[in-house]
């Protein structure tokens, strides 16, 4: 004989049923595109050597790159730019003719120096001229 205090019958009263989806989606999330980032290769430089500021994650529907030397988007250190479509770099007041832009954004240092050292930000501007800014770091030590 079943008990009385039991329900009669078996599975998830509505609200329980509410509660658990609510549960769910709380943990639950969709999908996001990936954080556009910058890495340095090597982490670490001696003077003298190349280093390489590699992009990751750069979305598909860009028109192109600028970087700058510094933390923030300023003209008077801009580096250089490229547009993807023209492959047109342009060299900005910043630009020591040591550095090398690539089309996947990709920045190259040649014989750095210590005044290297110090933060980088790229510019990547989309098709509809929205910009996405990522600042990166340069670490040069003496050999």
């Amino acid at each position: 004989m079943e008990s009385l205090s039991a329900p009669s019958h078996r599975g998830l009263v509505p609200w329980q049923g509410l509660l658990l989806a609510a549960s769910l989606l709380t943990f639950w999330s969709l999908p996001t595109t990936a954080q556009l980032t910058i890495e340095s290769v090597p982490p670490n430089a001696a003077e003298g050597k190349d280093v390489l500021l590699r992009v990751h994650n750069l979305p598909g529907d860009l028109r192109g790159y600028t970087w700058y030397k510094g933390e923030i988007v300023d003209s008077n250190h801009k580096i250089v730019s490229y547009v993807i479509d023209t492959q047109k770099i342009t060299p900005g007041p910043a630009y020591s003719d040591r550095e090398t832009i690539y089309p996947n954004g990709s920045l190259l240092f040649q014989n750095v120096t210590l005044k290297d050292t110090g933060y980088y930000t790229l510019l990547a501007t989309d098709k509809n001229f929205q910009s996405k800014p990522v600042t990166g770091q340069l670490h040069v030590y003496r050999e």
